[in-house]
């Protein structure tokens, strides 16, 4: 009869051995320890400030124990009463919330108006020179959205904000309040910047219908409206809903033109109750105010993201020869074109040469008082805070110096971390981290700028624990622009690494290449492509960014954007827009190389 013995369990190694094997698997595939330390890194700078901008919501700041009648530090519901239910709450909010509705309405209907009308002529039609229109009317976002609201100061500016007058108030033409300040050039000039959003968005929507769907429904007996109602809109609806939202939610967070033109007519939105209330050292207020813009700008976005999905059903099925069929123009096809010249000019033309006329002449646009001291001169005759012209002096360059070096650098973070970001995501085994990484990743893509800006000061700017304070530091500028930029370069890095095999990595693995070695002669030059467009793309947004770096900069660590608005305070317009101007010229610049390097275009496909 055999016997059954149980096999013997072999004995465990050492903790030791064990400890030496899991360090020399770490030392040749770090992607769980590298997972771990993103995690902590970006748990810290992006899930952080906002947790500590709600705490100061509900904590009773020192200064306000007494109005308040608890003692400071204490949990409280004061900041809540203050904001929404006291006698000021009109003031400090829902005045300001309805402007803001006002602003985003207005700014989204004259967006929809102009940029679905020129995507419709540049896509449908055979107008002509239709990619260089599309290339065109797309540059008024590579200026800084408060180049419009300074040009339309230089036009129609009044007596009532301190400062020399407008161009037609100097030629005797008096400009009423609500044509130089508030709701009316607000909503314009957004207007103006913002429409390249819907021309891409919904001109990318109409190249992908199919004319033959509307030819069959035609052939079919439907009525023309019939037409645009069961196949057209329906299309359309993800590009639309997208592009709405897409304006809602960045003039929710815009802060430099309802600055320019609101604050003369005391004309607030919510960003810029946001400013004033931190400037007014008010924390708690702004801390609740923040909170409402973060959840507004968070609701936004879930709501393109369920429209989406909900409109994904709407497909276009058809073959391509038929969806590339333009409408005929016949005899208005040069009218058509002169239209799309008009809206070129208006907002492109139009307000970069006012800007440099104002910048070149004594009295707005009188070229008879013509004068380059606004950018050469040693004196400016009554100038206290900026007494020279724009190149003279050490303001210009400093800020210059400051907005390439702590933009550039921050680019540079931005595309590394986004590309590791999509390392560890894909290639990581733990789903959880990856889970948490992807999303933590987007998450400042749902906060608007200056909501961001104000939740990173709370954080930042008192010491918290090992984490000394960095408000009024280069450091902070630099942390809070690459994390604000992350959303493009993690999802790039997590596309590029997606489309990237194994096979390159573990071939060099086998062959005994550590993890640094593999990174640095594999992943990055292969990578090249999204590294360059992560450093690239997040420079030149970061360059006319206003919103996110306006609470955060100070004497030492000023920008050129900050720069202008100072001079703008100072009410030294000419000065101001010469700024600008320079700003302008080097984004026109990185946007032009980054398009020749790179081999693409903002308007890819619009033109034919």
């Amino acid at each position: 009869m055999a016997v059954v013995t149980k096999a013997e369990t072999p004995p465990r190694p050492p903790r030791s051995r064990r400890l030496l094997y899991r360090l020399r698997v770490l030392r040749h595939d770090p992607t769980a320890a590298l997972g771990l330390i993103l995690v902590v890194v970006l748990g810290y700078l992006v899930v952080a400030p906002l947790v500590a901008v709600l705490s100061d919501a509900f904590r009773l700041q020192y200064g306000d124990d007494v109005h308040a009648g608890q003692a400071a530090g204490e949990w409280t519901g004061y900041y809540l009463w203050r904001v929404f239910r006291s006698q000021i709450s009109g003031l400090l909010f829902w005045q300001p919330l309805l402007n803001t509705l006002v602003v985003a309405l207005g700014t989204v209907l004259f967006a929809l108006v102009l940029g679905g009308g020129m995507a419709w002529l540049v896509t449908r039609t055979n107008v002509p020179g239709r990619k260089w229109l599309a290339g065109a009317l797309v540059v008024p976002y590579m200026l800084p959205s408060w180049t419009f609201s300074l040009a339309w100061l230089t036009l129609f500016k009044n007596e009532r904000a301190g400062g020399q007058v407008g161009f037609l108030q100097a030629q005797g033409v008096h400009t009423p309040d609500w044509l130089a300040y508030g709701a009316l050039p607000i909503i314009v000039t957004l207007g103006l910047h913002y429409y390249p959003f819907v021309l891409l968005l919904v001109g990318n929507a109409l190249r992908r219908i199919d004319a033959q769907l509307v030819d069959s429904a035609r052939i079919l007996g439907a009525p023309q409206r019939t037409v645009v109602r069961r196949i057209v809109i329906p299309l359309m609806l993800p590009a639309l809903s997208s592009a709405v939202l897409l304006v809602v939610g960045r003039v929710l967070g815009t802060f430099g033109t309802p600055y320019v033109l609101g604050l003369p007519a005391d004309f607030r939105v919510l960003s810029t109750g946001l400013f004033q209330s931190i400037r007014d050292r008010s924390t708690g207020v702004a801390s609740v105010l923040a909170t409402v813009i973060v959840v507004i700008g968070v609701v936004i976005v879930l709501a393109d993201t369920r429209m989406t999905r909900e409109h994904r059903r709407f497909v276009t099925v058809g073959g391509k020869g038929g969806m590339d069929r333009l409408s005929d123009l016949r005899r208005v096809r040069w009218p058509a074109f002169a239209l799309g010249l008009v809206v070129f000019g208006v907002s492109v033309l139009v307000p970069v040469l006012t800007l440099l006329l104002s910048t070149v002449t004594r009295t707005p646009l009188d070229l008879s008082t013509f004068t380059l001291d606004y950018w050469l001169a040693e004196r400016l005759p009554g100038a206290v805070g900026f007494p020279h012209g724009v190149f003279r002096g050490s303001e210009l360059w400093a800020a210059a110096w400051n907005s390439l070096r702590i933009v550039g650098l921050a680019s540079v973070i931005c595309a590394v971390a986004g590309l590791l970001v999509g390392y560890v995501v894909v290639r990581g085994t733990a789903p959880r981290v990856a889970f948490f990484l992807r999303q933590v990743s987007f998450l400042p893509y749902l906060v608007p700028g200056i909501a961001f800006a104000a939740a990173s000061l709370s954080l930042f700017a008192v010491a918290r624990g090992p984490i000394p304070a960095l408000y009024g530091t280069t450091f902070l500028l630099i942390l809070v622009m690459a994390v604000t930029h992350l959303p493009y370069s993690s999802r790039s890095g997590i596309a590029a690494m997606t489309q990237l095999g194994r096979e390159p990595e573990e071939a060099a693995q086998i062959a005994g290449a550590p993890w640094f070695q593999r990174m640095g002669r594999i992943i990055f030059p292969i990578q090249k492509g999204a590294l360059v467009t992560g450093i690239v793309l997040p420079f030149i947004s970061g360059l006319k960014e206003l919103s996110i770096v306006v609470m955060l900069t100070t004497t030492g660590t000023e920008l050129l954007t900050t720069l202008s608005i100072g001079l703008v305070d100072y009410g030294y317009t000419q000065l101001a827009n010469a700024v600008v101007l320079v700003i302008a010229l080097v984004s026109f610049t990185m946007t032009y190389l980054t398009q020749r390097l790179t081999k693409s275009s903002l308007a890819s496909g619009l033109g034919g």
